[in-house]
This record gives structure tokens, C-alpha cells and sequence, in this order.
């Protein structure tokens, strides 16, 4: 039996690959496998998935020629029942609701987030966008939290001195080199750059926003030691624009729109369970 099903499959693509040569030419009915017809609809589809221009005659009759004998072969090999039929039929399953799954949220989301949702989104939240910036320079006397009384106050000394000499009138740039242990920022004068506020340690941050351009504070305690800091330009507040934060919104919004298409739908199907 499996001799005469294996010829017919065989008769089936000398006949099939013969009628490629006319496959765009006539009726619905292109070709069969086994008995199995194939329409011009499905092979549309084909075509539409390959991305197959129908007009491209060459291309066209080579992917019917392809789809013909790959068609052939599965029919050949499960009329071996070689494999296991439940598994790969559990394994097709997982494979179209994935699928299902992702055609219909890339289709649903592309049509929710638009450009004009995201501009819309971004004017309307603008205030998430709009921070208070500072741009500072420090000189740090580094401390450690398990740092014994005696030695905290000798570095509480070392930052005064630094403060006493900025107050008689030495530059900033010049005492930062001389006695800040930040090796970095030491070596530009103590140039931090632009901080955000409530980004860096809230007693520094609340400390530079407080102050007036080129104001210079007494040392103030955080975690890393004691600061002098030194505003060089702002406090400003600046709006990121909306080019800089677009890839962001379009992420979050694309989530938002997902997680609410996923509750409706699965509100709109009755699920029994029996277990």
C-alpha cells in the first residue's frame, strides 16, 4: 500500500511541475498532490509570504515548482508514519497560536501607536521630561561611614582649610587640584559637569540647586565625605525634546495598549476548566 501511495505522490509532481509552467494562467485549480488540490488562493498566499512578485513569471512558476514538491515530501513522509503524529500536531498548535499572536498585536499595535499618539502622549505628560539641571564643580575630602571620630574630624579640618583658602580668594580650579581626593574631577578643576537634581545624593543635590550661579558652600557630609561645591552655571530647567524620549513612549505605550487588547480578549472567550 505504501509502494502504490508513494507512486501516486510521484505521478502527482511530474504532473503538478508540469502544470507550473501555467500556473498563473488559468483556473483555480494549479495543481494536485495525492489527490490534494492545490488552489490559486492558497498559492497566493504562498506568494504573499515568500514575498514573491505574482507578475515575476520566472520566480513564480519556481516557487509553484517548490511548493509542489514540498508539498509532495511531507505527504510522502507521513504516509510513513515514521513520526510521532500527536507531537508534531502539538507542536503545529503551539506554532499557529504563536503565530496568531504575533501577526495580530504587530498589526493591532502599528495601528494604536501612531506618530500622532506618541506626540500627543509626550505633550500631554511634558512634565516628565522636564528636569532642573545644575552644572557644579566639588573639591571632595573623602570620608568612610566606619571612619574613627578623630580621623573624621582631621578631614573635617582638611575641608576647611580648602574652604578658608577659596574665601581668601584663591580659584576654585586651583585649591580643587591641590585638595580634592576626586582624581578625576580634580584634574579640571572640579568640574562635575551637568547633574540632575535628585540624581546624586540628595544632601549634594539639594545643597547646588539651593545656590545662585558662582555661589561656593561650606563642606557639606555625604556618604563619600565632605563637599565644597561650586555652582558654575543654572540651576536651569530643561525639556528633553521629543526625538530624544519618541523610542521610549512608543515602548511604553506600545505595552499599555497590548496589556489592555490582551484583557479584552480574553474577557470575550468562555474558558471552562475541568481540573
Amino acid at each position: 500500500m505504501k509502494a502504490v501511495k508513494q507512486h501516486l505522490i510521484r505521478v502527482s509532481i511530474v504532473t503538478a511541475l508540469s502544470l507550473g509552467l501555467f500556473a498563473c494562467g488559468g483556473g483555480d485549480h494549479l495543481a494536485s498532490v495525492d489527490g490534494e488540490k492545490i488552489t490559486q488562493q492558497e498559492f497566493n498566499a504562498y506568494l504573499k509570504l515568500k514575498r514573491i512578485d505574482e507578475k515575476n513569471a520566472e520566480r513564480t512558476k519556481a516557487a509553484l515548482d517548490n511548493y509542489i514538491e514540498r508539498k509532495a515530501l511531507a505527504a510522502a513522509i507521513e504516509s510513513q508514519e515514521s513520526l510521532d503524529a500527536q507531537a508534531i500536531a502539538a507542536e503545529l498548535e503551539d506554532f499557529r497560536m504563536q503565530m496568531l499572536l504575533s501577526r495580530y498585536f504587530e498589526s493591532y499595535l502599528n495601528n494604536q501607536v501612531t506618530d500622532s499618539a506618541i506626540d500627543n502622549f509626550y505633550r500631554e505628560n511634558s512634565e516628565r521630561w522636564t528636569k532642573k539641571k545644575v552644572k557644579v564643580a566639588h573639591i571632595l575630602i573623602r570620608t568612610r561611614p566606619d571612619l574613627p571620630e578623630t580621623e573624621l574630624q582631621t578631614k573635617l579640618t582638611l575641608a576647611r582649610e580648602a574652604w578658608s583658602q577659596l574665601q581668601a580668594g584663591k580659584s576654585f580650579d586651583e585649591v580643587a587640584k591641590k585638595y580634592s581626593e576626586d582624581d578625576l574631577s580634580a584634574k579640571k578643576g572640579g568640574d562635575l559637569g551637568w547633574i540632575t537634581e535628585g540624581a546624586v545624593d540628595a544632601t549634594f543635590s539639594s545643597t547646588a540647586f539651593g545656590m545662585q550661579q558662582d555661589a561656593v558652600s561650606e563642606p557639606v557630609k555625604t556618604h563619600y565625605g565632605f563637599h565644597i561645591i561650586k555652582v558654575l552655571e543654572g540651576p536651569a530647567t530643561v525639556t528633553e525634546p521629543l526625538e530624544s524620549v519618541k523610542g521610549d513612549i512608543r515602548y511604553e505605550l506600545r505595552n499599555m495598549a497590548k496589556e489592555a487588547e490582551l484583557k479584552r480578549l480574553l474577557a470575550s472567550v468562555d474558558v471552562e476548566r475541568n481540573q
